[in-house]
């Protein structure tokens, strides 16, 4: 086997495969460059509370600085009269600061995901302005904070459930390949079984009985999500296992565990990461369309198909759908692009040597 080496691209020692196949995918330009805008927005979505918050990133006040972002402040401590949190955006609390000397460093959007602006010169839904770039929903709140903040949990959401989902499913397809008989037929009964329920009535009771959240709305999207890829796998398993030395292996008295391990899904997982990423694609889909009949995350949550369900209830704003639109095709469309490229990377033909 050669030694590996270090690229120079990931700073990592890897094989002479695995060097052929990031070669290959970086000269997929379309999806190279689509990799590093998904990371950018991904990391700035990350990043969103100084982003978009209604909060000052830093405050100076009577010789004393403050962190409102990341911290909570009573009016009082400004010089107002309440208890509470202080209110950044009232005209009140800002001259208070101003005429202590004081000054605010504010981040782009002055509004957070929820902030509902009390101070419109127009009825809600307001049209894009200096004020709301993307304009505001039909209760007052930011179009363009509630879109960075729904594109951090709608790729997070999305990532978690493929994630779960691909190793339920992958260790679901390697025990049905690898074993087979009895083993895979009744993995296959179960799998039919699963196949067979209506999903949508099952969500649809679940918000009857008890309020979905991301937790619970995950795991029952796990449930039926991880099915896609034992197909697949299950497959490369049941060619695999005949191959000889596989069957060399097992002579050998090796573990079945650890001979599915080494010997058989390494193969077997070159056709799921090439999955994966329409996986990803499929899932944030979902979220989007169950948020978008009131079946998904609670009343409130920054969600793209919240959005889009207010641009139907609103066709006279079309800022509200054509913003919601674009944000989920562009985050589509970078996710298909990726996919290409590492589809190209694992493909045999264009990686040979």
């Amino acid at each position: 086997m050669a030694d590996a080496t270090v690229d120079r691209w990931v700073g990592l020692p890897i094989s002479p495969l695995t060097r052929r196949r990031l070669e290959v995918f970086k000269r997929n330009r379309r999806g190279t460059i689509s990799l590093w805008i998904l990371g950018a927005l991904f990391a700035l979505s990350l990043c969103a509370e100084v982003v978009a918050n209604d909060r000052p990133i830093l405050l100076y006040h009577q010789g004393s600085l403050y962190t409102p972002v990341f911290a909570t402040y009573p009016e009082t401590t400004f010089g107002g009269e309440f208890e509470t949190e202080a209110e950044y955006l009232d005209p009140h609390v800002q001259r208070l600061i101003a005429q202590a000397g004081g000054w605010m460093l504010w981040p782009p959007i002055h509004f957070h995901h929820d902030t509902i602006d009390l101070y419109l010169d127009t009825t809600a839904p307001a049209p894009p302005s200096p004020r709301h770039w993307l304009g505001t929903d039909d209760v007052g709140r930011d179009l363009a904070a509630r879109l960075i903040y729904g594109f951090r949990l709608s790729l997070l959401f999305g990532l978690l459930l493929t994630t779960i989902s691909t190793l339920i499913g992958v260790t679901a397809g390697a025990v049905q390949g690898y074993f087979g008989g009895i083993v895979d037929i009744t993995f296959q009964r179960v799998i039919e079984i699963f196949s067979g329920m209506p999903v949508l009535f099952l969500l649809i009771i679940l918000a009857s009985v008890v309020e979905p959240g991301f937790v619970t709305l995950l795991m029952l999207l796990v449930l039926f999500g991880w099915l896609s890829l034992v197909g697949v796998v299950r497959a490369e398993f049941l060619r695999g296992r005949k191959l000889d030395y596989v069957r060399a292996a097992r002579a050998m008295g090796t573990r079945d565990w650890t001979t599915m391990r080494r010997h058989v899904l390494p193969n077997a997982a070159v056709a799921a990461l090439t999955f994966l990423p329409f996986v990803l694609a499929g899932s944030i889909t979902t979220l989007t369309a169950l948020d978008f009949l009131g079946l998904g995350l609670p009343i409130g949550s920054p969600s793209i198909g919240e959005i889009l369900q207010q641009g139907k209830n609103n066709l006279w704003a079309p800022w509200i759908g054509l913003a919601g639109f674009t944000t989920l095709s562009v985050m589509l469309t970078l996710i298909i692009f990726i996919s290409e490229a590492v589809r190209d990377a694992f493909d045999p033909r264009k990686n040979a040597a």
